[in-house]
């Protein structure tokens, strides 16, 4: 059978596309094959890459990585060192800028003592503090020399609880002694037991104002006492939510400038704060005058202020102060030239107080040493 030139043509053309096309087909699939094996195999470091690079870090992470003020995830229990804080005894107050939170707290005769909270790792504290170092301004940056160190009152206790924290004091009050056998609380007190503590005078004062400790003693105390060094969990030694840069007053509304602050405890023994721009850090006066720490000479100074208004009423002696701690209020929080207006509540003597805005959300402060000042109703708070 004869076939015509023509349909000749059409056939070679039509056989010739498909073979193009069955070549194409072939290439098309070698490639894309040879392309999904590289793409296997390159695919965990791929992946990784990209994890790096969009993967938001996660909280603990984080927080464990840029909190400076303590270390957040530790269990470490903290040491509450009740300090002398009487206008004569401020002269020689020493280590209070190694505290994270002091508590300046009303006593009776409209007096004033500080309760100052030291979480320090065992890794920070490298040594025995020498007494005869103190007073000469050789004291070694391995330890943290405390003092001068004073009696308790049994409201303090309440602040220790809220950080399960090892209370530290020279001698107290009947009440407080009896609150720390009925409680159970870790206690070491220097009136029964002075092998932690020693005394010193170099400014000539009268003798309860010369007691001295350090972190090292406290710690070998502990262990010696067979306290538990760690809580049962990093929270419970944690009081304050931190803001891992700084809290930012500025655009809240109900925020005032506040560089300087004054928080009177009587006609004769008030507590300045006033804000140093360049540090972004409040600087501590007593009465007036510079509280400048004995050993450093550096001047005691605070990032964030919390002032906690409260009630009081007396005790059975009507001499000594019981004061409201359990309850509600209000009061300032204060960082970064700001002050708003804040709420306190505590539902019971151990658990913690809880500091929220006007809204009722927590406070977050800025991340820093707090001072928190514990001032009664009868007296008047005065922001500038």
């Amino acid at each position: 059978m004869k076939i015509n030139i023509k349909n000749k043509k059409i056939i070679v053309i039509v056989g010739v596309l498909v073979l193009v096309f069955v070549i194409g087909a072939v290439l098309c699939f070698a490639f894309t094959g040879r392309n999904k094996h590289y793409q296997e195999e390159g695919q965990e470091e791929t992946s990784t890459e990209v994890e790096e690079v969009t993967q938001p870090k996660s909280t603990t992470v984080y927080v464990d990585n840029k909190v400076d003020i303590i270390n957040v995830n530790s269990k470490t229990r903290p040491f509450a060192v009740s300090i002398n804080n009487t206008p004569v005894a401020v002269q020689v107050q020493t280590g209070l800028n190694r505290a994270y939170i002091v508590y300046e707290i009303p006593t009776e005769g409209y007096t004033c003592r500080l309760l100052a909270l030291y979480k320090i790792e065992d890794k920070e504290v490298s040594m025995e503090a020498d007494e005869n170092l103190v007073g000469s301004g050789n004291v070694s940056n391995s330890d943290v020399i405390v003092g001068t160190v004073r009696s308790a009152r049994h409201n303090f206790l309440d602040f220790c609880f809220e950080s399960d924290a090892i209370f530290v004091h020279f001698g107290a009050s009947t009440w407080a002694e009896e609150d720390e056998a009925k409680t159970g609380i870790n206690w070491i007190n220097g009136f029964y037991n002075d092998e932690y503590y020693w005394r010193i005078n170099p400014e000539s004062l009268a003798t309860e104002h010369t007691a001295y400790t350090s972190i090292a003693r406290l710690k070998r105390a502990a262990k010696e006492k067979g306290f538990k060094t760690e809580s049962d969990n990093a929270d419970n030694t944690v009081l304050l939510n931190y803001n891992v840069s700084d809290a930012d007053l500025s655009k809240k509304s109900d925020a005032v400038s506040c560089f300087k602050v004054t928080i009177p405890y009587s006609d004769y023994q008030y507590t300045t704060f006033v804000y140093d721009g360049e540090s972004g850090n409040y600087l501590r006066y007593a009465n007036g005058e510079a509280c400048i720490d004995h050993e450093t000479k550096e001047q005691c100074n605070t990032r964030n202020i919390i002032v906690q208004k409260i009630t009081h009423t007396f005790m059975s002696d009507n001499y000594c102060w019981d004061l409201k701690t359990v309850g509600s209020g209000e009061g300032y929080y204060i960082t970064k030239g700001y002050a708003v207006p804040i709420k306190w509540s505590k539902n019971s003597r151990t658990e913690k107080t809880v500091y929220t805005y006007m809204d009722g959300t927590e406070i977050d402060v800025s991340d820093g040493r707090t001072y928190i000042e514990v001032s009664d109703m009868g007296t008047t708070v005065t922001i500038e």
